[in-house]
């Protein structure tokens, strides 16, 4: 039997199709693990990104990069049915043996975390879902390798159809959910506009108390707050570019409010609660969690720990 040749076609093929595919398993894995850590969230972590950034770039990595996979590998496939001969590649060999390497060490490694957290302590439902997503990510990868170095000249494309079928219902599926997790575009939008929100507010709330312990007095209007010297500008609603409400209470008390498109925390499953700022006399301010709608934050400044300047002469 001669040996195979192989071509600049054959070789970026081989490379591009396994490349997508170690793609495709990674932005999988990734988009599991996003979505767990989301639906499942720790108590401990002090970070929690309410924008969804890793599920976003996850379900854009595999949107594009998966199809693409399945191009490539159909080409092979179609390249090997007219020349079986290809199956003897050095380079396709390699490749496979390769992939059974990394997706095995990945099994035992899988094994390995599930039973050292599990001694422990600290098998959370997290960590389960994790490790399960690990499992069956990795045991498809080398399925599928095992499937490939199996393969023969006289059966040179007898990779079931139920394999590639499977892996696209899982992959459809495992889209479908990480937008229901993560919300439509237009739901994330309205979520930064409210964090955005939050964030004017806060500003507001620093210069307000910046304002009392310059000059021992609140400002009776938020236009007072502008300083063209430092540069700062009183900041608008971004959706209506109309000026947030500022009123002054008793002694050392004010309110700031805003108008809301999304609730936090129950419509959004987002934290939009920054840490705590030490205003008030008890010791801490309120959060920053509010309703959809018109919502209002009372402010009690501690003049004990924000006292006025002195001046010098």
């Amino acid at each position: 039997m001669d040996k195979p040749k192989l071509t600049p076609k054959d070789f970026f093929l081989y490379v591009g199709a396994l490349l997508t595919l170690y793609v495709s398993a990674g932005s999988l894995l990734g988009l599991l693990f996003a979505t767990i850590d989301r639906v499942f969230r720790d108590q401990l972590s002090y970070y929690y990104d309410p924008y969804s950034g890793g599920i976003r770039f996850a379900l854009a990595s595999l949107i594009v990069i998966f199809p693409i996979s399945l191009i490539l590998f159909s080409i092979v496939k179609k390249g090997i049915a007219r020349e079986p001969i290809k199956l003897a590649l050095p380079l396709r060999r390699w490749a496979l043996w390769i992939t059974i390497f990394i997706t095995g060490a990945a099994l035992a490694g899988d094994l390995i975390a599930v039973l050292s957290g599990f001694l422990g302590g600290e098998l959370t439902m997290r960590f389960v879902l994790k490790a399960l997503a690990v499992l069956a990510v990795s045991a498809a990868v080398f399925w599928y390798a095992v499937l490939e170095i199996r393969l023969t000249p006289e059966r040179p494309v007898s990779l079931r159809k139920g394999f590639i079928i499977g892996s696209l219902v899982g992959v459809l599926a495992a889209i479908v959910w990480g937008f229901l997790v993560m919300g439509s575009p237009f739901t994330v939008r309205k979520l930064r506009i409210d964090e955005r929100r939050v964030s004017d507010l806060q500003s507001i709330q620093w210069q307000v108390v910046n304002y009392w312990q310059q000059k021992s007095r609140f400002p009776k209007t938020l236009s007072e707050l502008a300083d063209p010297l430092s540069g700062y500008t009183v900041p608008t609603d971004p959706e209506t570019a109309q000026p947030y409400e500022f009123t002054l209470g008793a002694r050392y008390a004010f309110t700031l409010c805003a108008n809301f498109t999304l609730q936090s925390n129950a419509q959004t499953n987002s934290m939009t609660k920054p840490y705590p700022m030490p205003m008030s006399e008890g010791g801490f301010a309120d959060n920053w969690e509010h309703s959809a709608g018109r919502a209002c934050f009372d402010r009690l400044l501690d003049p004990e720990r924000y006292p006025p300047y002195v001046k010098t002469r």
